[in-house]
C-alpha cells in the first residue's frame, strides 16, 4: 500500500525527531515549506518555547522581487541575523521531513552564510 506524500513525510520527520532535540544552548531550527511560502524557527525543546521565528510573509522578504528559492535564501539570512542578535551561534538543523534539496538547502546555506553553526 502506497503511502501518501504527508503521511512518508511524516514518518520521515519522526525519524529524524527522535535524533534531534534544540536546548537554549543550541536551538533547533525546523522549517516548513509550503506551496507558496517558507517559515524557520528556533525552538528550545527542553522549554517547550520558540526562540526566534522567520518567514518569507515578512514585510522586507515579501516585498521583493524573486523567486521562492531566492525568498527561501532571505529568510534563511533573517533568522541568522536575528540569532546572532539573540547570542546564539550553533544550532540543529531540523528540516522536518523536506529533502534538503532546492528552497530547503537555500534556506539552510543563507543560514550558514549568516554566520550560524550547524
Amino acid at each position: 500500500m502506497a503511502l501518501t506524500k504527508l503521511e512518508r513525510r511524516a514518518k520521515i520527520k519522526m525519524r529524524v525527531r527522535k535524533i534531534v532535540s534544540g536546548s537554549a544552548e543550541r536551538p533547533r531550527m525546523s522549517i516548513f515549506r509550503s506551496n507558496k511560502e517558507i517559515y524557520a524557527q528556533l525552538i528550545d525543546d527542553q522549554q517547550g518555547v520558540t526562540l526566534l521565528t522567520a518567514s518569507s510573509k515578512a514585510k522586507d522578504i515579501a516585498a521583493a522581487a524573486g523567486t521562492k528559492t531566492e525568498k527561501a535564501a532571505l529568510v534563511g539570512k533573517a533568522i541568522a541575523e536575528k540569532a546572532i542578535a539573540a547570542g546564539i551561534s550553533v544550532i540543529v538543523f531540523d528540516r522536518n521531513g523536506y529533502l534538503y534539496h532546492g528552497r530547503v538547502k537555500q534556506l539552510a546555506d543563507a543560514a550558514r552564510e549568516g554566520g550560524l553553526k550547524f
